[in-house]
């Protein structure tokens, strides 16, 4: 009898453990593809993420926003000028160079708005070379090799049959989570080059109002938030360096159970990490 039960146990095991290990090399490729893509999607410029949603968001820009910010550089220009006429007591203390002076702001202005995405891409130019450099300097893996499912395989192999069942149940329940996280992973991503195409989309705007030291507040802060978007990207290869290095502490091969849920804690300090990025990276430049 006790033969036959083990027997039983023995074929149980051998059913059990593929699909185990199925789920496993499963589980970690759905977290490791997204991240390992990290690093090639946040160091995208707009115009190289999606040319075609950035020719739209240019040429709404330029045929729809250019004539509103035209209209407020008008009002901008006009403005500075009286307060430069108030300045000099009305003309009285009459001075030529400051004609000159409001010529050569309204011409810089000007300036700005025709060239508005020349000098947006210019921010996100910088922003992708500091992504790269960060992607080649911390370039540790998230993956876990076959070596390491080998050993998580041959722990497998030394465990009883409940052990087995209630690791399974385990496994299907992880699997899920990170399943889920993987794609939060994605959305975040996403949801970022969508925060910056609607900033580029509003470009012109913000920078009419660098005639005037005044309202110049509105386009500096613009051009702040336009670097904390940029640089959130170096925030993320940051959160994913923590996290690459945090998976290799774990021990799969000797603790499989506890090494499984550390991954989920580590897959969800991860996920709500990169949600902190952009609130972190505008704090950091005091964007309002």
């Amino acid at each position: 009898m006790e033969r036959v039960l083990q027997e039983i146990e023995e074929y149980l095991k051998n059913l059990i453990i593929p699909y185990l290990m199925s789920h496993l090399s499963n589980m970690f490729d759905s977290v490791n593809s997204e991240v390992g893509s990290i690093a090639s999607e946040v160091g995208r410029t707009p115009s190289a993420f999606s040319p075609s949603v950035f020719g739209m968001i240019r040429n709404i820009s330029e045929t729809v926003i250019l004539p509103i910010a035209g209209i407020i550089l008008t009002f901008v220009a006009c403005y500075e000028l009286i307060q430069l006429i108030i300045s000099y007591n009305n003309l009285a203390n009459f001075e030529t160079w400051f004609i000159f002076k409001w010529i050569f702001k309204t011409a810089i202005a000007v300036e700005l708005i025709t060239h508005t995405f020349d000098f947006t891409m210019a921010v996100f130019d910088v922003a992708q070379h500091v992504v790269a450099s960060a992607g080649s300097l911390i370039g540790a893996s998230t993956a876990v090799d076959a070596s390491a499912l080998a050993g998580m395989q041959s722990t497998l192999e030394a465990m009883d049959i409940w052990s087995l069942v209630a690791l399974y149940f385990q496994v299907s329940i992880i699997m899920i989570i990170t399943q889920l996280l993987s794609k939060i992973i994605f959305v975040i991503i996403y949801v970022r080059m969508i925060e910056i195409y609607m900033y580029v989309s509003m470009a012109p705007i913000p920078f009419a109002t660098f005639g005037n030291r005044e309202q110049s507040t509105i386009g500096m802060n613009y051009v702040k938030s336009l670097f904390a978007l940029g640089f959130q990207g170096f925030l993320i290869m940051i959160c994913v360096g923590i996290y690459a290095m945090l998976i290799q502490t774990l021990a799969f091969s000797s603790d499989i159970v506890g090494s499984l849920w550390g991954v989920l804690g580590y897959t969800i300090l991860l996920a709500f990490s990169l949600f902190k990025t952009n609130t972190v990276a505008k704090a950091i430049l005091q964007c309002h």
